[in-house]
């Protein structure tokens, strides 16, 4: 979900049929504009461009297009700006608490070192807190936009990275809550066991 560049989908109102329309999916990293053939549809008054699994050229740029050019009015560029590279940090550092979580956890299990399970079980919820405020941020930054009264988009609406980004979220941080209580030190299962375990008494 981190790398890819379906979070969401941008579409502009359609003012003349028979002709190509501009529809825009991006993620974290960047900017991705498609052109699709476009035809009438009479059953709807306003159409949109779309769908964009339809045919047609695209055109991908990082995120380093937005300093200067031909999309900047397009896109409204310094709002965009700022809220992709926040979302894209965040999620950085949700990477970075997931494979330290992941070396926990194997050095947990091959070298015997149980205390690690708790470190492990931090840094994944860690890891699924950071991944769920990229999303926030990110669907801030969508509202924003279509919010704008110089925006030319319409409507839009999360794709498949979104989805995966919410269950990478849901996953991490079951992960955690559930090396978190694997942790936990062992209930006694029968009373003389407390006994057993106590201290000698001097």
């Amino acid at each position: 979900a981190v790398v890819t560049d379906h979070w969401a989908v941008l579409n502009p109102k359609v003012e003349e049929y028979n002709t190509t329309c501009e529809t825009a999916h991006f993620g974290l990293w960047r900017l991705c504009i498609k052109r699709i053939y476009i035809e009438e549809n009479k059953m709807e008054k306003e159409q949109g461009c779309g769908p964009i699994s339809l045919p047609g050229e695209f055109n991908c740029t990082y995120f380093t297009h937005f300093v200067s050019g031909e999309n900047t009015e397009i896109f409204q560029v310094s709002t965009q700006r700022e809220y992709s590279i926040s979302a894209a940090a965040i999620a950085i550092f949700s990477m970075v608490f997931s494979i330290i979580g992941t070396i926990c956890v194997l050095l947990s299990f091959r070298k015997k070192m149980d205390y690690l399970l708790r470190p492990a079980a931090m840094f994944y919820m860690f890891a699924g807190l950071c991944i769920i405020i990229s999303v926030e941020v990110m669907r801030q930054s969508v509202k924003k936009m279509i919010a704008s009264d110089d925006t030319e988009w319409i409507e839009y609406y999360y794709s498949w990275s979104f989805a995966c980004a919410c269950a990478s979220f849901v996953l991490l941080f079951l992960c955690g809550v559930a090396l978190l209580l694997i942790s936990l030190p062992r209930m006694p299962q029968n009373p003389w066991e407390t006994c057993m375990d106590a201290e000698p008494e001097h």
